[in-house]
């Protein structure tokens, strides 16, 4: 097995990044290797480089008191780990970063999204760019390893973990650590024993449109309550809410966002499952290829302008990609032999797309219909978005 994994496509588009703007932010969620990869960046850089970790006490004193001074004089790459920790940097960069004698590029890590740190994309607008960093994926680790990114997700420690009992005891310390530490460090005041409870029930609802009433009444709570703790878990890159697509095609459309654990390892230990044999046979067993599937399709094409597609007389298609001018569908099936269905003829028709994918777990590609191609997933990088060439 492998020990050692390249990232060479996010070091390039963080080099890139940084040759372009004075300020880059990589995104993702705790313990996905944005430090890891920050370190190969640094090593990487022709100039001086410097690591300030707002999680060390010392480093937050420093930036607190004076962070115009210590930022503004700095020179070469300045690595600010944990940014969301201190979100008035993004205030004081600003006008460092228009300085044209600043001698200082910024590489910021964050595990929070810009929608709960408020007022920093309108803060640095047109000064920094953003770089999202997911866990391993399955074209870093192979198609050799499919089965076993599907089951133990792709948190590094998770994914190198040496059997599952390590693996299990590995998800334990991050879930009770995220719930403890990270989610009161954003300022939440939910308790951790309401998100836990509310994340546990999510991995339930995996795969289905969101229902904040049905939750609420669950938990005992108000639907304010269960969406102010689905944005803290979507904020934190824990959840996707993959939206809706809808005009005005004349029918019922489904018009609420489709809920998803963005790790698979998280929602197999969430759903108490720690070997293959166990997820198997679990009803969830589908709808985990499904997140497993979107979620790896995303990480090489993009999230811009996804959306799943339903009506509310059952015709969907699990993701519609916008690229190109064009509507692209991809529908993910768990089975070694895909087939057509009529939903899949109504979603081309209804939203005229100029061609539909069904991802599966197998390793041969093959014509289903002129507009239907079953896909393996280790396949999905190579679609290439343009009529007349779809793949190599």
């Amino acid at each position: 097995m492998q020990q050692k994994i390249t990232r060479s496509q996010l070091l390039a588009a963080v080099s890139d990044a940084l040759r372009e703007t004075p300020a880059v932010a990589l995104l993702g969620a705790r313990q996905v290797g944005k430090t890891t990869l920050a370190q190969q960046v640094a090593a990487d850089w022709s100039g001086p480089s410097r690591v300030l970790d707002l999680e060390v006490p010392a480093v937050r004193e420093a930036l607190a008191r004076t962070p115009a001074t210590l930022l503004g004089r700095s020179d070469g790459l300045v690595v600010i780990d944990e940014v969301q920790r201190m979100p008035a940097l993004f205030e004081v960069l600003r006008p460092i970063c228009d300085d044209p004698n600043r001698r200082a590029a910024f590489l910021l890590l964050g595990s929070a999204s810009l929608d709960l740190i408020r007022g920093v994309s309108e803060t640095l607008a047109g000064r920094i760019l953003f770089v999202d960093v997911s866990g391993f994926s399955l074209f870093e680790v192979g198609a050799a390893h499919q089965q076993r990114l599907w089951m133990r997700g792709g948190f590094p420690r998770a994914w190198l973990a040496s059997s599952p009992a390590s693996w299990t005891r590995w998800m334990q310390s991050f879930t009770q650590t995220f719930l403890e530490r990270d989610i009161p460090g954003l300022g939440s005041r939910v308790s951790p024993a309401a998100m836990g409870r509310f994340w546990r029930m999510l991995a339930h609802y995996h795969g289905q449109v969101w229902n904040a009433a049905e939750l609420a009444r669950s938990m005992d709570v108000s639907a304010t309550a269960v969406n102010r703790y689905r944005d803290l878990l979507a904020g934190t890159f824990m959840i996707r809410m993959l939206p809706p697509w809808f005009e005005n095609l004349g029918k019922r459309l489904v018009k609420s966002p489709k809920l998803y654990l963005r790790d698979p390892g998280i929602l197999h230990f969430l759903l108490g499952l720690e070997e293959v044999e166990e997820l198997q046979v679990h009803p969830r067993y589908g709808a985990s290829w499904e997140g497993f599937a979107l979620e790896q399709t995303l990480v090489v094409h993009g999230a811009r302008e996804a959306y799943f597609y339903a009506t509310q007389r059952g015709a969907e298609l699990d993701l519609l990609l916008l690229r190109r001018g064009r509507r692209w569908g991809f529908e993910f099936k768990c089975t070694d032999a895909p087939r057509t269905t009529k939903a899949m003829h109504i979603a081309i028709a209804d939203l005229g797309l100029e061609h539909l994918w069904v991802v599966y777990p197998g390793s041969i590609r093959y014509s289903l219909t002129d507009t239907i191609t079953a896909l393996p997933l280790a396949e999905v990088a190579e679609v290439a978005f343009r009529p007349g060439c779809l793949l190599p």
